[in-house]
């Protein structure tokens, strides 16, 4: 699955991942966003694996949020834009 969102910044948020059992496998998270430190993506991507399909962009962001840590600075993009994408990538 592939989604995109282009946040109101103008920044670009693309999302690709699998679907196994009605779940997230494989996520990736890429676009010409800025997050610094870069290892947060870890965190980012790893709270989206095993995420239900059925999960509504406001759970997704919340799941984001949580895993991102403290500190993280997040330049253009954020855990709804995500969502955003993930959604569009299941539509």
């Amino acid at each position: 699955m592939h989604g995109e969102y282009k946040t109101p910044g103008g920044k670009l948020v693309v999302v690709d991942f699998e679907v196994r059992e009605g779940k997230i496998a494989e996520p990736m998270v890429s676009g010409d966003f800025f997050l610094y430190p870069e290892e947060s993506l870890e965190h980012i991507v790893g709270s989206l694996v095993g995420l239900s399909i059925d999960s509504s962009e406001e759970q997704i962001a919340e799941v984001v949020a949580a895993a991102v840590p403290e500190g993280t600075e997040m330049l253009g993009f954020s855990p709804e834009a995500i969502a955003i994408a993930i959604r569009r990538g299941l539509a």
